[in-house]
Parts: C-alpha cells; structure tokens; sequence
C-alpha cells in the first residue's frame, strides 16, 4: 500500500413497524412509486443491488472504477470500520493467509459480533447524538447510564426506529434503561437546542437557521417547522427523582407566538416537516393555565414523574416520528457515509431539496430495505461493507473526478477513539477502553465524519510533541509490547519489517527500508543484538504520527 497523504407500550410497539414512506423531492424526477425496490432478500442481496446500481452510473458516465482493494488494505480497512482499531498483527496474519474466497464475508460477521464493534458504534453515536463535550460531560454520560444504555442496545442489535423512540420519549422503564433520558437532560431544558438536535440527528436536516425565516436555499422547511419542533419539547422539564435524573412533562403551557422577519407573528403549533399538524386546543391566551391532577396518568413506576394524558411528547413520537421516512433515510444515509467516505446526500445531515443525492434509486432502495427489515443495524452494514464498492482500492482512479461517484475508496482520518484504540493495539497489542490518552486525543482530534478534511495546529502540535503521547509509547515496553518486540529481533530488516506490518499493516518498501536502516543504525547499540530503544521508539512515533496510519484508506 502507498502512503496516502399500557396506551405507551401499544403505541410504541406499533411505531416499530412504521415509517417507510417515501418523500417526494428526494427521489429522482419522473420516477413512479411503483418501479421502486422495496426490498431485497438478503445481505448478499442488498450488496448485489449496491454494486448493480452504481455499476449502471459508471457505465452512464463512462468511468472505470478502482481495482478490488488488496487483503492487506482490506483487512486494515474492515477493522477501523467495523472494530474501532487497527487488527492485530496474528489477527492481520491470519487473515492474509487464509486463501478461502468467502474469508472477507465472515471476517464482516465476525466482526459485527464483536464487543469491539459495539464499543465502535457507542463510540460514533454518542458523538453524533451528543456532540462533544468535556471530561465533565463524559463523566456524566458514564455516571448517568447513557454510554451503558447506548451500548445495551448496539450489544443487542435493537431497531434503530425503536432506539429512537425511547431516546426522545425519554420515559425509561427499568433501571437498566434509565440512562435513555440523558440525550434530552444533558441540555438542561435548552428546547431550542433539543429541537435543533433532533431534526439533525434523527431526521438528517438542519432546521437551524428556520428560527427567524423559512430556509433561505431549502424552502419546504419552513419557521413554523422549527417552533413546532420545539413546541413538542417545551413542556419538559429536568428533575431530579430518587430515581435519578429525569425529564418530567407538564401537561400545560408552552403555547407562544413567533415573529417572522416582517413582524408578523403566528401560533407555535404542533407541527414538523414532512408531517400532519397535531391537533391541541389553543386556551385563551389571558386565561392562566390550571395544571389539574385529572390532566396526568401516575407515571410508569415508583418514583417516575406522572405523565399528562395529552402529551406533546409522546404524540412527537407516536405520530410523527413513527410515520416519517427520515427516519430510516438519514440512518441509511448516516450509515452509508461512516462506511464509503460521504454520504449518498452529502452532507449527511442535510438531506433537504437544496442538497440532491447522488443515486437517489439506491437511496431509495436501501431506506426501503432498512425498513421492511425491521431496521436492522447490523443488517445494513453488513450489506454495504460486503459490497464490492466499498471494497474498492483507495487509488483514485483516472477519468473519475466526482468522490460522489463511489468509483473508489475515500480515505478519511481517524477518529479519536479509533486513533487511541489502534495506538493501543498497535503499541500493547490490547485496547483499555478508559486509558486517560483518550480524553486528551478527543479534546485535540475532535471531529467525527467532517464535510471537510483539515489538519488545525491543535492536532499537529499534539501529535509533534504532546508529553501523554510521548510517555504512552515510552512507558510501552512490557514483555509483549512492540518496542520489546523489535528489540528482540535478530536484524534491522527484521525490525523495520515488524514495526511496519503492526502499525502500518504493510510490508515497508526497500526505500522505506534503507532511511529507518541508516537512521535506527545512527545510534550504537545497547547491547550485541539489541537496537538502541531511543531511536526505535522515535520510529515508531514517525509512524503513527504519519498520514499513512491517521487515514482510514
């Protein structure tokens, strides 16, 4: 490889099954409902259809796409997608010498078995869900249950529609699910903040700038989209039970008005894009609202808020989340971007007319899909990592200008926890999940699935010269770890051949190997048949701190 530079449980059982609707600007003009895909019988199937569809666009605009990725691409690849980490080096090896033509689909299902897995999916969704935040707010996550909650249900593969549903519901029914309210709580009754999240991370669009007009460039998303987002969320409120914390909803208030840019106002009513306005009686507005007992059922359990018989949060869910089909498009989309590189709607989080997809017939297939198979996470990413699309090498190739084009693989940095994970694994050939090097990488690589790639002088001055970093790989020299590894090698070939199939996970060229020769050998030995530990440790940070190892490619 070169380098690269009771009524509650009814109602959410039956939203399980909803949302498969399609919407109409984002499907290709002319094209009737009926000549759609609405599912394919399997994984293998749905792979089939990706690289059938985008097959057809190459050949439509005449582009002969990347060769097939080698194995030793492949394998690197499929584990920072999939694991969070680089592989091993028995992992690699053991890979590269299987000659069985199936071994990269049951590397996949491997995987996707995985506890690494789950802890890789916790990882990226708690900060496309959450955003980043401090040490203080990931403590919070973990002292409140929502990483635990997150990973419950990557563990157990729940619906992403369901996962939804009892995220913005917010009405935990155990214990072990208490940490599902903290999506809302963590932004402490801020509703416009909460409605400016939710439209981007569950329905793929940015309402944002809809606060003071309807969208400047995408107009189907109008004002009264935003204040009837927020509508559905500010009757809560955060408390703290003996339960823990919760988000308590009044079942009075909240009705307003909102001033457009020429200073005519209009009601805040139960409203979203894409969907039917909520019927509520609006009271009289010098009426002084009376929060009434015989207004709320007791809530689930001991100690849980009551909750208002008409509540606004609960008809969010149950009625227009259920039904919406951005629901499944933009995990699809989201998804498909964490995977190839961008999404089929790029950005991936605006999915609106101003921002076409790039295959809209596959788009509309794999949202289709999602859906008739009950949503199935693993069953998605499955289906596009076994595509030959996504197995495609990372050279882009001539003639193929448009990234949108899907005609090669697109490399992308890092996160910062795949970015430790790998180091861990590169370094101690083990991944400890809490090693303080993680919060020191998040706060320095912060962005996770970036519209644009740029190195800051933040990260750059971290990875030059960063005292955590630095004493990771000097403090990395037990029995197992790399730097003993290559210093009980029995030549410098054998050493720089070691140290560039673990972190690298490639052979070094013979320029490679002639530099790190005449550099490891500028340094008088410890001993007879040890290299000296100063210059192999500043190798190695070389490595890892090189393009090559920061880029998924």
């Amino acid at each position: 490889m070169p380098s690269l530079f009771g009524p509650l449980p009814v109602r959410l059982t039956l939203f399980f099954f909803f949302g498969c609707q399609p919407i109409a600007f984002l499907t290709r003009a002319g094209q009737p409902p009926s000549d759609r895909v609405e599912s394919v019988s399997s994984a293998d199937g749905m792979s089939a259809e990706i690289d059938r569809q985008l097959r057809l666009r190459w050949q439509s605009d005449g582009i002969t796409p990347a060769a097939v990725s080698s194995d030793e691409a492949f394998v690197r690849r499929v584990y920072l997608d999939l694991a969070g980490r680089i592989p091993t080096l028995g992992e690699r090896q053991a890979f590269i010498d299987d000659h069985r033509e199936q071994k990269r689909g049951e590397l996949i299902d491997r995987l996707l078995a995985g506890e690494d897995h789950v802890q890789h999916l916790s990882d990226t969704f708690d900060t496309l869900l959450m955003g980043r935040g401090n040490r203080q707010r990931y403590r919070q996550r973990s002292e409140h249950q929502w990483r635990d909650w997150l990973e419950q249900a990557f563990r157990a593969n729940r619906p992403w529609n369901q996962m939804t549903a009892e995220i913005l519901l917010a009405r935990p029914q155990s214990e072990a699910e208490r940490g599902v309210v903290w999506y809302l709580y963590e932004r402490d009754d801020d509703h416009q903040a909460i409605a400016e999240s939710v439209a981007r991370s569950f329905f793929g669009i940015r309402i944002d700038c809809a606060q003071c007009h309807d969208h400047m460039i995408a107009d189907e998303i109008e004002q009264g989209h935003y204040w009837g987002l927020v509508a559905f969320f500010n009757r809560g409120k955060n408390e703290q039970t003996p339960l823990g914390p919760r988000v308590a909803e009044s079942a009075v208030g909240g009705f307003s008005e909102f001033a457009d840019l020429t200073g005519s106002s209009s009601p805040n009513r139960l409203t979203f894009y894409g969907a039917e306005t909520i019927d509520e009686p609006r009271p009289d507005p010098d009426a002084e609202p009376e929060d009434r007992d015989d207004l709320y059922f007791a809530g689930p359990g001991d100690g849980e808020p009551r909750v208002p018989k008409f509540s606004r949060r609960e008809r969010f869910v149950s009625q227009i989340v259920a039904d919406h089909p951005l629901i499944a498009r933009s995990f699809v989309n989201r998804v498909w971007a964490m995977l190839m590189g961008r999404g089929i709607v790029h950005p991936f989080d605006q999915m609106d007319s101003a921002h076409q997809p790039s295959h809209p017939e596959l788009l509309d297939t794999l949202a289709d899909d999602f859906c008739a198979n009950g949503y199935d996470v693993r069953r998605l990413i499955r289906g596009i990592a076994n595509s030959q699309a996504y197995q495609l090498g990372s050279q882009r190739p001539p003639g193929a200008d448009d990234p949108a084009s899907f005609a090669w693989y697109l490399p992308r940095p890092l996160t910062a926890e795949q970015f430790t994970r790998s180091l861990q694994v590169g370094f101690r050939d083990r991944v400890e999940n809490g090693h303080p090097l993680v919060a020191q990488v998040r706060e320095k690589i912060p962005a996770v699935m970036p519209e644009t790639v740029m190195t800051g002088v933040a990260e750059t001055l971290f990875l030059t010269n960063n005292p955590a970093l630095n004493r990771y790989l000097e403090e990395s020299q037990g029995e197992t770890d790399l730097l003993t590894r290559l210093r009980e090698q029995q030549s410098i070939d054998a050493t720089i051949e070691t140290l560039c199939l673990t972190l690298l996970g490639r052979e070094p060229s013979a320029d490679e190997t002639a530099a790190l020769a005449e550099f490891l050998a500028a340094e008088p030995a410890e001993s007879a048949d040890s290299i000296a530990g100063e210059r192999l440790r500043h190798a190695a940070w070389a490595l890892v701190t090189s393009a090559e190892f920061r880029f998924n490619h």
